[in-house]
């Protein structure tokens, strides 16, 4: 199961699981649009890969398959 990360690994930026501004790998690293767009320009700074739009879990499904609680905030690799 997909795992939705609480933020953004650049900024910290909190991106609930609804959030329309999350972007992903297809190692689940995680960022917000904006970090995404611009200073990463669509690649992942941790493996290379491409970032998506990551898929919202519907609201309904969440009381039994949560998102993720645990941050991660590596600025330093977002450097642009």
């Amino acid at each position: 199961m997909l795992q939705l990360r609480p933020n953004c690994e650049c900024c910290n930026r909190d991106l609930p699981p609804e959030s329309a501004e999350a972007r992903i790998c297809s190692f689940e690293c995680t960022f917000c649009r904006a970090c995404a767009d611009g200073i990463l320009k669509g690649r992942c700074p941790n493996c290379g890969g491409e970032l998506v739009a990551r898929p919202r879990r519907p609201a309904e499904k969440l009381g039994r398959y949560p998102a993720a609680t645990e941050r991660t905030y590596k600025p330093a690799g977002c450097a642009g």
